[in-house]
């Protein structure tokens, strides 16, 4: 799939979990797939505790995250 087509399954909704960036506009935050991932778990496991997420998903998020760290205006506060 394509960077662009990946980035659409990130979705922003203000009534959807506050306006977090979620999958799909899923109550299932890109934030909650990043914690899943460096916990340890492998995509299939996800895939397979989560039967409502695809690999796709996964990608986007990663793709997801991997923009909002090459912004320039991030600042990360603690």
């Amino acid at each position: 799939m394509a960077t662009q087509d990946l980035l659409t399954r990130i979705t922003i909704d203000a009534s959807i979990c506050k306006g977090k960036p979620t999958i799909r506009g899923m109550r299932f935050t890109v934030a909650q797939m990043l914690e899943l991932i460096a916990s340890g778990m492998t995509f299939n496991e996800i895939l397979a505790d989560y039967p409502y997420i695809r690999q796709d998903d996964i990608s986007a998020c990663l793709l997801y995250a991997s923009v909002m760290m090459n912004n320039k205006d991030f600042v990360l506060q603690y």
